[in-house]
C-alpha cells in the first residue's frame, strides 16, 4: 500500500498513554462485568484482548464508546477524563459536551455494519465529518473518495449498502470510522456477522491499516491468526480481569496461565 495512503493521528507524544483505566468496575444488576481493571495502551500500538465470552472484552470497547459508564473508576483518553470532569478541585461526572469532545479521538468498527441503508456508500462516508467535525463538503467526499480507495472500494461510491456483500459493507464502516480521523480505532469482532469467505478481505484491510498508519488500535476478535499478525500486546480476560498480557509470540506460544492455556487449546 502506498505511503499517501497513510491515515495520521495526531497522536500525542510518544511517551504519554493514550487510554488509561483506572481501576474501572462495570456491572450489570448483580454480575460484575469488569472488577476493578487497571490497563493502560501508548500512542500508536494495537492492543488485542482474548478472552472467553462474557469476560468483559466488548465492554471495554463501550465504555470507550460512552455506550456505557463505569459504576466506579476512570478512563483517560488522550490525557482528558473521558466521563468525569474537573469542577472546583473535585472529580465529578462529565457534561455530554465535555464527552462529545474526548470522544472525538475515537472510532469504532462494530459486529454489525450500522450503516445508513437510505445513503450511498458515499455519504455515508461523509456525513459524520460533515456534522459532526464541521468539515466542508468538497473535503468530506474526497477523504471520503481516499478511503474508500484504501479499503478498496472506490468504485462502489454511489451504491446503496444493500447492494453490497457484507464484507464490503464493513469495509465501508471501516473507511466511515477513519474519516474521523481519529486517535484510537476500536474492532469488536468485526468479522462475526460475516460468511466465512469474507472474512478473510476485511481481516487484509485490517492489517494494511495496522502495518501502515499510526492509528492505535484496540481490537476483541477470536481470529487469533489475525491477533498475531497485528498485535503489539496481547491482553487475556477471565471474569473481568486481565489474568495475563505479553506479546502475541509469548501468549500464543508459551503461555503462563492455565486459563489461558485452556482457551487457547480450545479457539486454536
Amino acid at each position: 500500500m502506498a505511503t499517501e495512503s497513510r491515515t495520521p493521528s495526531a497522536a500525542p507524544d510518544a511517551g504519554r498513554e493514550l487510554i488509561r483505566f483506572d481501576g474501572v468496575t462495570k456491572r450489570f444488576g448483580d454480575h460484575t462485568v469488569l472488577d476493578g481493571l487497571d490497563f493502560t495502551v501508548a500512542p500508536g500500538k494495537h492492543v488485542t484482548l482474548i478472552g472467553p465470552s462474557g469476560s468483559g472484552k466488548t465492554t471495554i470497547l463501550r465504555l470507550l464508546m460512552t455506550l456505557l459508564r463505569p459504576d466506579e473508576g476512570t478512563i483517560k483518553v488522550a490525557g482528558d477524563y473521558l466521563t468525569h470532569e474537573e469542577r472546583n478541585g473535585r472529580l465529578v461526572p462529565a457534561g455530554e459536551k465535555h464527552t462529545r469532545e474526548v470522544r472525538k479521538h475515537i472510532g469504532m468498527v462494530f459486529q454489525q455494519f450500522n450503516l445508513f441503508p437510505n445513503m450511498r456508500v458515499l455519504r455515508n462516508v461523509m456525513e459524520a465529518p460533515v456534522h459532526v467535525l464541521g468539515l466542508g463538503k468538497d473535503a468530506a467526499r474526497e477523504r471520503a473518495r481516499e478511503l474508500l480507495d484504501l479499503v478498496g472500494l472506490g468504485d462502489r461510491c454511489d451504491a446503496y449498502p444493500t447492494q453490497l456483500s457484507g464484507g464490503q459493507q464493513q469495509r465501508v464502516a471501516i473507511a466511515r470510522a477513519l474519516a474521523m480521523r481519529p486517535q484510537v480505532l476500536l474492532l469488536d469482532e468485526v468479522t462475526s456477522a460475516l460468511d466465512p469467505e469474507l472474512v478473510a478481505g476485511v481481516l487484509d484491510v485490517l492489517r494494511d491499516i495496522a502495518h501502515t498508519t499510526d492509528i492505535t488500535m484496540l481490537c476483541v476478535t477470536h481470529e487469533m491468526s489475525f491477533a498475531r499478525d497485528i498485535s503489539d500486546d496481547v491482553l487475556m480476560f477471565d471474569a473481568g480481569r486481565v489474568i495475563e498480557s505479553g506479546p502475541p509470540e509469548k501468549i500464543f506460544t508459551e503461555p503462563e496461565h492455565e486459563r489461558t492455556r485452556e482457551f487457547l487449546s480450545a479457539v486454536l
